[in-house]
């Protein structure tokens, strides 16, 4: 993985000296909230409802062991004992005081680690497929490019006070596991017509209050012209983006605006008139990125060991992923065990990882948007022992991608801007869908849960989307069916009124009993969501007769 240059390093703990005198300032009261709060969104500090939010940007996903045992310790001594991974791939603190953020700062710095880019008005946390360097169906590693675009992004001049967040996500394999149709660029590597590499670009995708499918603005992009086309989309958004208004600020709302056949030729405008001298990226310097992330070391070519205790063939069915060189295997860690909260873990749960993945892993772990922690590779013949080690530190729940992994955002348990609480749903449902027996029958079924419009939770782009609504003071919770991230990308359709939250278990699960009185052998939910309609869905989600 990149390990920072010195003048990468300075250049991070100088920032950390001028956000200390800031909170100084802020502490004697020489700047107020509101004075202190685009300083402090600068350097990923929050202020939610109970007490300050440290995110902890995880650039792409990849961390190495030395970094989450920082994480931990950090975990352990500044926060309640556990952090919470989040589904743009970072990690977040949720009980921080705020005069002692320079010195977790700076024990983040030592590892590598900052907050920066992780809020405010700027090009967010670059995300890439968790798989990357490792996944059977990878064309392209996609973590040099988001390297690159970190490099090139952190501390723009000219991109640091964007009319509103920016969120770029780079894929590189047949799959899209970054849902990169819901960004505000997506890049895709492709094979040009003559057969080089290159990236397809997709704009004005995202969620929250107007969800969008990004559109293709370019079929194809030489990898040398990369920062110099995406400088020219983000003049033309930076230059005609609306200022005025918060919920029409985003780029998708400027490329409706103008419509795609205008935004490109805006673009391809700007790109014409660019210095392609100042932003060429040589081969020489991919080449040099790309050194930092070498593949893996050869593994003896052995079986994968489907003996064992029926606890552990269960889990290589459902957490192990095929790998792209023979031997070896990827691994889902799942942070979702039944009736716990998603996307959390204990320090010394980070702890025991980290000691796990330094023997089996190769000293390098993943983030996942499922909110989930990957081994990208892992010896065939370790897989047991591995699976042992996480069972003793309870992170061998076999369900990834089942109805039980389920993603949510911490909701109003946390979050000043929510509207309802999603942990306790989260758990509630998780519960009720394994006591029911139907998690695994059920197969690959994603369940997302939002507390809010801002959708952190991704629920737009889950077969069964749960939004939290205020009704008169009270929480409740619409229910969205067909949202999907890759090449069918689309916005779930909201199913009708919302439910109270005692309401939505139960209607879930007659969703999902459906499903399996209704679908052909073999067929998932979005197909026979897509073959049936919505409406026998819709019937089970409200006949509570039947519940």
């Amino acid at each position: 993985m990149y390990r920072y240059r010195e003048d990468e390093t300075a250049l991070v703990l100088e920032r950390i000296e001028e956000f200390e005198d800031q909170i100084d300032r802020r502490l004697s009261g020489e700047l107020s909230e509101d004075a202190f709060k685009p300083l402090r969104l600068m350097n990923g500090l929050y202020l939610q409802l109970h007490a300050y939010m440290l995110r902890v940007a995880i650039p792409y996903g990849t961390l190495d062991t030395a970094q989450l045992r920082a994480l931990a310790h950090i975990a352990e001594r500044f926060d309640r004992g556990y952090g919470h991974f989040t589904t743009r791939q970072n990690l977040q603190f949720n009980w921080i005081a705020l005069t002692e953020v320079p010195e977790i700062l700076r024990e983040l710095a030592k590892v590598g680690l900052h907050a920066i880019q992780t809020s405010g008005n700027c090009i967010r946390n670059v995300t890439a497929d968790p798989f990357a360097g490792a996944a059977a169906d990878e064309l392209e590693d996609s973590r040099p490019w988001a390297e690159l675009l970190r490099q090139w992004s952190t501390f723009h001049p000219e991109f640091s006070f964007l009319p509103r967040k920016f969120k770029i996500a780079v894929n590189g394999a047949r799959e899209d596991r970054t849902a990169l149709r819901f960004h505000d660029i997506g890049l895709q590597w492709v094979r040009g017509p003559e057969g080089t590499g290159g990236f397809e670009v997709w704009v004005g995708g995202g969620q929250g209050r107007t969800p969008r499918v990004g559109r293709r603005l370019r079929a194809f992009l030489a990898p040398e012209d990369l920062l110099s086309y995406l400088t020219a989309v983000l003049r033309v958004y930076n230059t005609h983006g609306r200022r005025d208004n918060l919920y029409k600020a985003r780029i998708k709302i400027l490329v409706d605006s103008l419509g795609l056949e205008a935004f490109r030729e805006e673009v391809e405008a700007c790109w014409a008139s660019l210095p392609r001298d100042t932003l060429h990226l040589p081969e020489g310097e991919r080449d040099r990125v790309k050194g930092f992330f070498p593949p893996p070391p050869a593994a003896e070519d052995a079986p994968v060991p489907y003996l064992g205790p029926p606890a552990f063939v269960q889990w290589l069915k459902v957490n192990r992923r095929a790998h792209q060189r023979p031997g070896l295997a990827s691994v889902v860690v799942s942070l979702k065990p039944i009736g716990g909260t998603p996307g959390d873990a204990t320090a010394a749960q980070m702890a025991g990882l980290a000691d796990l993945v330094d023997r089996y892993g190769f000293g390098e772990l993943r983030v996942s948007p499922e909110q989930n922690l990957i081994l990208p590779h892992v010896r065939n013949g370790d897989l047991l022992a591995l699976w042992e080690g996480l069972t003793d530190l309870g992170l061998a729940t076999a369900n990834h991608n089942l109805a039980t992994d389920i993603v949510a955002c911490p909701g109003l348990d946390y979050c000043n801007l929510a509207n309802a609480r999603a942990i306790p749903l989260a758990q509630a449902l998780s519960e009720a869908i394994e006591k029911a027996g139907l998690s695994e029958v059920a197969g690959t079924l994603r369940i997302k849960l939002s507390g809010c419009i801002n959708a952190c939770g991704h629920h737009h782009i889950a077969d069964l989307g749960i939004l939290g609504v205020d009704k008169r003071g009270e929480e409740f919770y619409q229910i969205t069916l067909g949202g999907r991230a890759g090449e069918e990308a689309a916005v779930g359709e909201i199913t009708g009124p919302s439910l109270s939250a005692d309401a939505v278990p139960p209607a879930v699960l007659r969703v999902l009993r459906t499903y399996l009185a209704l679908r052909k052998p073999g067929e998932p939910f979005a197909r026979a969501l897509q073959r049936l309609g919505h409406d026998p869905f819709k019937e089970a989600l409200y006949d509570r007769s039947a519940a």
